[in-house]
């Protein structure tokens, strides 16, 4: 073996040992999810089942409505990324291709916006989603997320890119700018698209803490929230918890292994002009 195929087995493994800890996590939750409740609560944990119990998620259904949670956040998340996608094309597309006053440090701040954690932005949005009368609405749930720097950022960097003679033989064919965006920008730029499609759906999807901080009732919460109403606190059944966990990850998990490609492929295009 010369020292070639060497370097690229050890970089393989090293990979290939990164990948173990990285999906160990999420293996143990679908092995739990399939456990009895004595060899879920064993000391020690047993790592592989060895039982097959698949009966937990349909117990998992009758304990919670966990199906209305998993609608609600499927709701919620296709709302969110169908409004950063119309939102952050149009800025997009507006920041690239258009020349107006002060565009560049516009621009900026959206850059900059990027650069502020979402935990200082928490407070003042919930005491505007309070005095909206938004709390546990969809409303509350959607609205705050309907723009996103990072989105207009994305797109931007990938209009860049087209060709300019492209929109000059637009222009002069007497298209306009709406013409131009909707007949030739977007159908160039779905790769840019399907990646902040893919990416917004997963963000919202995950979300946690906003959601617990502006629902109240059961038939608003979001399936990340609705799964701890699995645990109680005289006992937990954890292949209970655990089944709920899985069967809140897995439409995330298949979005994503049928969008990494897309995902991907968006993000290093948008990467290469600045």
């Amino acid at each position: 073996m010369n020292k070639r195929s060497a370097e690229r087995a050890a970089v393989y493994l090293i990979l290939t040992v990164l990948a173990v800890f990285t999906l160990y996590p999420v293996s143990y939750s679908f092995f739990l999810s399939v456990m009895k409740p004595e060899e879920a609560s064993a000391f020690p944990p047993s790592i592989v089942p060895h039982t097959f119990n698949p009966s937990n998620f349909i117990d998992v259904f009758g304990i919670v409505p966990i199906a209305a949670f998993i609608g609600n956040t499927f709701l919620v998340s296709g709302i969110v990324m169908a409004g950063q996608l119309i939102t952050a094309s149009l800025a997009a597309y507006a920041f690239a291709k258009m020349e107006f006053k002060g565009k560049s440090f516009i621009f900026s701040l959206f850059v900059a916006s990027m650069m502020v954690p979402w935990e200082v932005t928490m407070i003042p949005n919930y005491l505007t989603v309070r005095s909206l009368n938004w709390l546990d609405t969809y409303q509350g749930l959607t609205v705050p997320f309907l723009a996103t720097a990072f989105g207009t950022f994305l797109l931007r960097q990938f209009f860049l890119q087209l060709p300019k003679e492209l929109f000059e033989a637009a222009r002069m064919d007497g298209c306009g700018h709406i013409r131009y965006f909707l007949q030739h920008v977007l159908p160039l730029s779905r790769p840019a698209i399907g990646t902040l499609a893919v990416y917004s759906f997963l963000n919202m999807y995950n979300a946690y803490l906003w959601p617990l901080l502006i629902t109240n009732s059961e038939g608003m919460r979001t399936v990340q929230i609705g799964i701890s109403m699995l645990e109680f606190q005289e006992s937990t059944s954890w292949n209970l918890v655990f089944a709920g966990i899985t069967l809140a990850i897995l439409p995330s998990l298949l979005l994503l292994v049928f969008g990494l490609k897309q995902l991907v492929r968006g993000m290093s295009a948008g990467a290469l002009k600045g």
